[in-house]
């Protein structure tokens, strides 16, 4: 599914024309970004969360040559599915 596919169904839920459903599809990206890059938590019950976990640096191999290369600490994004979710994916939905 592309943004645009998205922005029509939205519409088309909500009932608001596909300006509106943009918009409102930009604000809702943005207000999930600012607060995962504040290091807080985002919750939707029934679907699930997402949070920033730091991966600690590590030494990894390079599938080429076999030569070990350093990987630097990183913060990710993980998403762990609530219990809606869990049931679609498990097909009792």
């Amino acid at each position: 599914m592309t943004k645009k596919d998205f922005i029509h169904l939205m519409s088309a839920k909500a009932d608001l024309n596909l300006k509106q459903s943009g918009a409102a599809y930009d604000a809702f990206l943005k207000v999930v970004e600012e607060k995962l890059k504040a290091g807080e938590k985002v919750s939707f019950i029934g679907f699930g969360s997402f949070n920033v976990v730091d991966k600690p640096a590590r030494t990894a191999r390079n599938p080429r040559t076999g030569k070990a290369i350093k990987v630097a600490a990183k913060k990710v994004v993980k998403f762990r599915p609530g219990s809606g979710l869990k049931t679609l994916k498990k097909g009792k939905k």
